[in-house]
């Protein structure tokens, strides 16, 4: 039975401290586990992440490419499939669909990135269309089944 005066810790649990450049008895002597010689071996060494010793390091050895359009415009994108799917399921009531209805339903998840209606699948459904933009074959697939597009922001 253990009681609060005879407990002990774990095996393993604590372990002596490492007794560093204190001599040849202690084991540490000599080197101080910092090895023979070099950069590493000298006191207060640090060498700069991506340092090579000298050699031309790897982020200037490799060629650089490619190209970063800073103007580029990041859509969300539904196709004209998925607004017929919603409105199959009646997920879209009044025929009436926008950034926000599209929002609450989970279509798209950024509140903050524009939306942009594609042409890639059938429409049959009437619907009066908002959104930021949209691709030709898409206005003109809401257009031709007697719907609106309108083009906000």
């Amino acid at each position: 039975m253990k009681h609060i005066g005879n407990i002990s810790y774990a095996d393993g649990a604590r372990h002596k401290k490492k007794r560093i450049g204190r001599g040849p008895g202690s084991g540490h002597g000599g080197t101080s586990t910092q090895g023979n010689k070099g950069q590493q071996s000298r006191s207060g060494s640090t060498v700069r992440r991506g340092f090579e010793g000298g050699q031309m390091p790897m982020n200037r050895r490799l060629p650089k490419f490619g190209f970063f359009n800073r103007n580029r415009v990041e859509f969300q994108v539904v196709n004209v499939s998925r607004l017929q799917e919603l409105v199959d399921n009646n997920k879209i009531s009044d025929n009436k669909v926008n950034f926000e209805i599209l929002l609450n339903l989970g279509v798209v998840s950024k509140r903050n990135l524009p939306l942009k209606i594609l042409g890639n699948g059938d429409l049959k459904a009437t619907l009066s269309v908002e959104a930021h933009s949209f691709s030709n074959s898409a206005k003109q697939k809401i257009e031709s089944v007697g719907g609106t597009v309108t083009v906000n922001g």
